[in-house]
């Protein structure tokens, strides 16, 4: 199974990715985590991803496609993956298709979590980061024991700045102008599914395998 989430920011695409990469036994592949993790480590890549993702924007293609045709040629992907913030341009959904064609790989299916602005903004602006071990915790549906302070390893944690409301904006309109064309390009391949991305984690989860095992 070769499954891509696409959605906005907030949509819940990283719970569903968990929670399908568990399903099907297939690694979740983010590249927002493997920039995040470049950032953390003050990188030249880091550096200069930072700068995109602080302001809402789209981090250039070319670092991004790099990271994931990489990604893509490990033995563990055989199986079956799981893209989850990747493609975001049609662009890069053209080079993932090389980057496929050339790894002898093919797509099962698209899922198009669709959300709410409203919930995006409130969904993110709730969200919290660990600064030593990454957790992320929602203030809203998933807090930490004990506020500011990681349950697991007792880190503190802080808001990012693409997670503060006035970014939160600036990103949707990246998404409407950018990344919503992706929906029509897996359309017209026939690969694409929606589902309702505001509904509660569990009965979104429940509509993507029913598509999924129905397909």
């Amino acid at each position: 199974m070769q499954i891509i989430l696409l959605g906005p920011p907030g949509a819940g695409k990283g719970v569903q990715a968990e929670l399908l990469s568990r399903e099907f036994k297939i690694p979740s592949i983010a590249s927002g985590d493997i920039l995040r993790e470049e950032v953390k480590g003050k990188t030249a890549l880091g550096k200069k991803a930072k700068e995109y993702m602080d302001e809402g924007k789209l981090v250039p293609d070319e670092i991004v496609i790099e990271i994931i045709r990489e990604r893509l040629k490990k033995g563990d992907v055989k199986g079956g993956f799981l893209l989850d913030g990747f493609p975001r341009t049609v662009f890069q959904a053209s080079a993932l298709d090389k980057v496929l064609e050339d790894l002898e790989l093919k797509l099962s299916a698209v899922i198009n979590m669709e959300t709410p602005e409203e919930v995006t903004i409130r969904r993110l602006s709730s969200r919290r980061t660990c600064y030593d071990c990454g957790k992320i915790y929602n203030l809203i549906t998933m807090p930490p024991k004990i506020e500011g302070i990681c349950d697991d390893c007792q880190g503190r944690l802080f808001q990012r700045d693409d997670d503060k409301e006035e970014v939160i904006k600036r990103r949707l309109k990246v998404y409407q102008r950018q990344t919503y064309p992706l929906i029509e390009y897996y359309k017209d391949k026939n690969l694409l599914h929606s589902v309702d991305g505001g509904k509660e984690a569990k009965e979104v989860f429940v509509k993507i395998l029913e598509l999924l095992k129905g397909n």
